[in-house]
This record gives structure tokens, C-alpha cells and sequence, in this order.
């Protein structure tokens, strides 16, 4: 594979279309969990119950897309919160917001070079051979490794050469997820049964909160697409709207699955089940092999997150190199396939090296993550408050309802969501792991951000980073 230079005359294609922008969203949400959570899901807060959780923790995100579907159509540049925040705030803001969001990003990247071996492993328990060492107590085996590592090669080439291709991947991979949906709701009807929904409810609120506490990570995913908006090939309004609608169907997806599952077995039995969806799939149509259907789901669920956290990483990535946070060799673009090649390359790297590191690790980096994605969030909304304040006459293709008082009640959502992260809270990172991720994480970003061009935040920030890097 050979490397560009920065900043030459390549740009990159805008070659998506409408579908393309929705696959790309709906997969990076519709990941691997759904798979293994749900008899969790159900077991704690019953059918209904479950399904209520993923209608507010829905509602919750989609106020927070309101605000990225306003500012992605106002602003479709590359990097998407890169630019929000550095239009609000300034450059360290932006550089903060980025640099979170790309810790998110690649440790999802990473965990799904993981998570291929392991859901391959359930489809052939006897391919593990090659023992070669454990990591937290995991065992980790030469087979198990050579499926993520050769599927992270896969999964590199096709983002290399070229966007469209890898948009296309992403709407057969989809078009299948829909499909075994599809044959899931029909199997509900089928062989389920409204007796094993009871009780539709499960532990009170404290039930519901349980649940509702996971449902925002499982949603993360719709912000991929502002990062690529360069390269969508679509009125800036529709940009925002497609964005939303993808929430939608993530919110359809989230509670059609704990219906239709609860509608399988007795919840003791799905609580029992390591993949519970899976064994719900082969009650409701009381064949193995439909199992075995599912779990392909499962895996083309698992690539589109992939695919989708892949396209959003490296295209933040070359967004932060172009304006001088990071390293010009990141804002290569590849002069034939219009592609960020270099920031391609390197997530690539990371996410094949990844599996030699076995489970557990990755775990704890995926979890430091979600509060990374998280926090960018916060900014992200911080920003559309500004905007609002500040830039009233700004052009705005899509204007989210609510103005200022939409985005005070994002920013107060994401900042609960956060807190959710913190110590003695539902979803504490793990002491000192997880922190310690976190904590490494931000000593490279100091030292980064010490090294930054200031500039006055508004329209010309952009521009004047660039600017101003190109001198340096």
C-alpha cells in the first residue's frame, strides 16, 4: 500500500448516498450486544419492561442526534464534532471533543477484531488450537487470534480503496441484519407466545433503571456519519434527517428484539442461555439451524459497527492532522481512491493487533471508551448551545425544534450519562484498569494539545488552522 503526501490536490469523494448514510449509521448502532445482553435485559426488567428501557434510553440519544443533524447539514466538513467544537470553543475544545471521540472510536474498532474470533468460536466450538499464553486469565490460542488478525486485514483493504466500496459492504451487510430481523419478527408470530412475556415487568424502576443504564452505549454509533460529510451526496438538510431517521430504526431494532425474544422461552431459561437471542431464534421456529441464522446476524451486525466506527475514526483522524493537531502524515489522502490512507492504515494496525491480547484487555478499553464517547457528546451539545447563542443568523439546512432549550437539555442528558461512569455509579469503570486507560489516554493528549495553534473561535477557524499549519 502506498502512502500521499498531506495536503495535496486529492480530495475526498462524495460518492454517499441516502442509503449509504443510513447503513453506515443504523450498523455502527446495531452491534454484537444485542446478541448477548438480551437475556440480562429481560431477566432484570422483564419483557416490557426492557422494551420501555430502550424507548426512553431511545429518546434520550435522539435529543442528542437532534443536535448533531442541526450541525452536521449547517456544517459538512470532515471530522463533524472536530469542526462543532472548534467553531464554538476554539482549537484546545476541539482537540479535546476529537480526541475523546477517537479513543471511542478505535477501542471499538479494536474490540471487534476480537469479538469476530469469539462469535466464530460459537459457530465452531472445536477451532481453538494453538495455545500460546493468557492475558486477565483469558486463554488466548494461534486460531482464535489468525480469525481476528485476517479479518482486520479484510476489513482495512476495503475501507483503503475507496469509500463507495466500503458503503456498499455496509448495505449488503445490513440489508442481511434486516433480513434475519425480518425472519425473527415472523418466528414471534409463529411459535411465541404471550406466556413466557410474564411477568411483563421485573424488578419495579429499580429494573428499568438497569437497563436503561446500558441502552445509551448500545445506541453509540449515529455520530459516525458528520464525520465523513464530505463525502455525502446529499442536500446538507437531508443529511440531518437521514441521521435521525437511522436512530429510529436503532430504536425499532432495540425493542423489536426484546419482544420477540421474550416472546421465546421462560425468562429463567433465556437468563440461563449464553446467547439467549440465538436459543430464542431456534424455539420460535423450532430448528437449530435457525440459530445458526441468527448469529450470522449477529456477525453482520458486528461487521457494520466495524466498518462504520472505521470510516468515522480515520476520517477524525485526518480532520484533527489537517488542522494541526496531529501529525501531517494522518492527513494523507490516497491520490486515486480519495481516501485518508495513512489514518486507515494505522487504525488497521491497531485493530490487528489487537486480538493477540486476548478478551478481558479489550473489554476494559471498550468501557474506558464509552465514557469518551460519551464526553464528546457533552461537547457536541455545549456547542449547539453556543452557536445557537452566538451565530443566530448562521445558515442552518436543518434547524433541530426546541433551539437552546433543546441543546441545555441535551448538554444535562449527556452529563448524566457520563456521571453514569463515575465511581459507585451503575456503570463505574473498573479501578484501576479502566482509569488507567483513561488516565494514559489523556497525558498523550496534554501533550498534544501542548503544542497547538490558538485560534479565535467562529466561521474561520478551520480555514486558519490550516492556514496557519501550512507555515509551521
Amino acid at each position: 500500500m502506498d502512502n500521499t503526501e498531506p495536503h495535496d490536490d486529492a480530495t475526498l469523494d462524495r460518492v454517499l448516498g441516502r442509503w449509504d448514510v443510513m447503513a453506515v449509521a443504523f450498523g455502527a448502532m446495531i452491534g454484537f450486544g444485542w446478541i448477548v445482553l438480551t437475556g440480562g435485559f429481560l431477566e432484570s426488567a422483564g419483557t416490557f419492561g426492557a422494551a420501555l428501557a430502550f424507548i426512553i434510553g431511545g429518546a434520550i440519544v435522539l435529543l442528542i442526534a437532534l443536535t448533531y443533524a442541526e450541525l452536521v447539514a449547517a456544517m459538512p466538513s470532515v471530522g463533524g464534532a472536530h469542526n462543532y467544537a472548534l467553531r464554538a470553543m476554539g482549537s484546545r475544545a476541539a482537540f479535546f471533543t476529537s480526541w475523546s471521540l477517537v479513543l471511542g472510536y478505535v477501542s471499538v474498532v479494536a474490540f471487534e477484531a476480537v469479538a469476530i474470533p469469539q462469535t466464530v468460536l460459537y459457530l465452531f466450538p472445536d477451532m481453538l488450537v494453538g495455545y500460546m499464553y493468557s492475558v486477565a486469565g483469558y486463554e488466548v490460542y494461534a486460531s482464535w487470534v489468525a480469525v481476528g488478525v485476517v479479518t482486520a486485514i479484510i476489513m482495512t483493504a476495503l475501507n483503503y480503496f475507496g469509500v463507495k466500496q466500503a458503503a456498499v459492504f455496509q448495505s449488503v451487510a445490513v440489508g442481511f441484519l434486516l433480513l434475519v430481523g425480518v425472519v425473527l419478527l415472523t418466528g414471534s408470530f409463529v411459535g411465541g407466545s404471550t406466556d413466557n412475556m410474564q411477568p411483563l415487568f421485573i424488578g419495579g424502576a429499580a429494573g428499568l433503571i438497569s437497563v436503561l443504564v446500558a441502552t445509551p452505549f448500545l445506541f453509540v454509533g449515529f455520530d459516525v456519519v458528520p464525520q465523513s460529510a464530505e463525502e455525502i451526496n446529499l442536500e446538507y438538510r437531508k443529511i440531518g434527517q437521514v441521521l435521525l431517521v437511522s436512530v429510529f430504526m436503532a430504536i425499532f431494532w432495540y425493542v423489536m428484539i426484546m419482544v420477540t425474544i421474550g416472546s421465546s422461552l421462560p425468562v429463567e431459561m433465556l437468563a440461563a442461555s449464553e446467547l439467549a437471542a440465538a436459543d430464542g431464534m431456534v424455539a420460535l421456529w423450532n430448528s437449530p439451524m435457525m440459530g445458526t441464522v441468527l448469529v450470522l446476524g449477529g456477525i453482520a451486525g458486528l461487521l457494520t459497527s466495524w466498518n462504520g466506527f472505521l470510516i468515522g475514526a480515520s476520517r477524525l483522524i485526518y480532520a484533527m492532522a489537517r488542522t494541526g493537531m496531529l501529525p501531517p502524515w494522518f492527513a494523507a489522502l490516497h491520490p486515486k481512491f480519495k481516501t485518508p490512507a495513512n489514518a486507515i492504515v494505522f487504525i488497521g494496525v491497531l485493530s490487528m493487533i489487537a486480538p493477540f491480547f486476548g478478551r478481558k484487555t479489550l473489554v476494559w478499553l471498550v468501557n474506558a471508551g464509552g465514557l469518551a464517547i460519551i464526553l464528546a457528546w457533552l461537547m457536541v451539545a455545549i456547542s449547539f448551545v453556543i452557536l445557537r447563542r452566538r451565530e443566530p443568523e448562521m445558515e442552518r439546512p436543518f434547524r433541530a425544534p426546541g433551539g437552546v432549550g433543546l441543546g441545555i437539555v441535551a448538554v444535562v442528558l449527556s452529563a448524566g450519562m457520563a456521571a453514569l461512569f463515575m465511581p459507585g455509579a451503575p456503570a463505574a469503570l473498573t479501578w484501576p484498569y479502566e482509569w488507567v486507560i483513561i488516565g494514559a489516554w489523556t497525558i498523550i493528549g496534554v501533550y498534544f494539545a501542548s503544542r497547538l495553534v490558538k485560534v479565535t473561535p467562529g466561521p474561520g477557524a478551520e480555514e486558519e488552522l490550516i492556514r496557519r499549519m501550512g507555515r509551521r
